[in-house]
């Protein structure tokens, strides 16, 4: 009988492993300070490419760039085991939690931002990153960074820790994947017209085939969907009967089922963990949170919103489609993007290449804790 069996995030610590733990980072190796490496405009940075069979524990990188919304401009990439296609593709700042090419300071249990006013360059945000979420890969890993801005990444500071195994990892070990999608604005869909000033549940509309929906992600293959960050700019309040986005359900469907699917949710508020709009504003709890929150009023500003199933994770035999209302039964045409997290056994579907610079970048954008309207 086994003595006993960990049922927590630390209970593993204490059983002792083979393994050699391994770091990948911008020290100078002159023996000086210059801890950092220099990305010029166009060109692509590696900050690890490791040889042989293990798992990615820790990422933490921080940088300064003097591009304006340079954080939809830096592209991260991750490539397991050889693939040309990458199992990564994001935008950085959106890819750590916080979206609207800006920077914010929370903590949860796999990503978090550290930032503050008072510290750090002047002029652009900065903030440190972490990634602890576990990527192992059979044969080879490289991350790269992309720098797609007009001005070069003079500062980039990382480390990349990871732990190489003697044996193989597991068959049914997944690859880690996130892929940043984005659409600007949601199409409206328009219904009859309703009450003046209805409560949310006497909006007019219905919304039985899921159709319409903004989707976060849609994959094939065999795996279980982990989270994802959803920023919404709800710069469209002022034409929308009911002005607080808050209202679309998430519906997953799972193996290519029809409608009604397996999961179906209440609205965004509560399938991001919340109840009755954001009372608190932003917050930061392990699994769930709102990284950004702009505006005291819940239904206009700025809003990036996550949702971790670390202890709750979706699965897929076949394939998933994660989706979500934009508004109840999708009436509302606000900017929707996002970054879906997810394991899978490999080979995934090709990623298509992001939306170019320009079509990503945000219509507003926070500036010293200003908001421009």
């Amino acid at each position: 009988m086994q003595f006993w069996q960990p049922t927590s995030p630390l209970g593993g610590l204490p059983r002792i492993k083979a393994g050699r733990s391994r770091r990948s980072s911008s020290w100078d190796r002159t023996g000086g300070n210059r801890d950092f490496a220099v990305v010029p405009p166009g060109e692509t940075h590696v900050l690890a490419d490791i040889e042989g069979s293990g798992i990615i524990e820790h990422i933490w990188l921080t940088t300064r760039c003097y591009s304006e919304k340079y954080l939809r401009k830096l592209v991260i990439e991750m490539y397991w085991d050889g693939e040309d296609n990458p199992s990564v593709r994001s935008p950085l700042g959106d890819f750590f939690g916080v979206g609207h090419a800006t920077c914010t300071h929370y903590v949860s249990l796999p990503l978090s931002m550290v930032f503050g006013p008072r510290r750090g360059p002047k002029g652009p945000f900065a903030a440190a990153m972490n990634s602890y979420f576990p990527m192992p890969f059979g044969s080879h890993a490289k991350i790269v960074l992309r720098n797609e801005s007009d001005m070069p990444v003079e500062n980039f500071f990382y480390y990349v820790d990871y732990e190489l195994t003697k044996e193989p990892i597991p068959d049914d070990m997944g690859r880690f994947h996130a892929y940043y999608r984005q659409e600007k604005p949601c199409e409206k869909v328009v219904h009859p017209a309703g009450a003046e000033n209805p409560p949310p549940w006497e909006l007019p509309g219905v919304n039985l085939t899921g159709d319409d929906n903004y989707v976060i992600l849609d994959a094939t293959g065999t795996g279980h969907y982990v989270g994802c960050v959803l920023s919404i700019d709800n710069f469209d309040a002022s034409n929308q009967q009911f002005t607080w986005p808050g209202e679309g359900d998430d519906m997953i469907f799972i193996d290519g089922e029809k409608w009604p699917p397996s999961l179906h949710g209440t609205g965004t508020e509560d399938y991001f963990n919340a109840a009755w709009g954001f009372p608190s504003g932003a917050y930061a709890g392990p699994y769930h949170g709102v990284s950004l929150a702009s505006s005291p009023q819940e239904h206009f500003g700025l809003w990036s919103l996550y949702r971790f199933h670390i202890e709750d994770p979706v699965r897929f035999a076949e394939s998933i489609r994660v989706t979500i209302e934009h508004g109840h039964a999708n009436d509302q045409g606000n900017d929707f993007s996002s970054v879906a997290y997810w394991y899978q056994l490999h080979p995934h579907a090709p990623h298509a290449d992001l939306p170019p610079v320009e079509e990503r970048l945000p219509r507003r954008w926070p500036e010293h804790g200003l908001w421009d309207e």
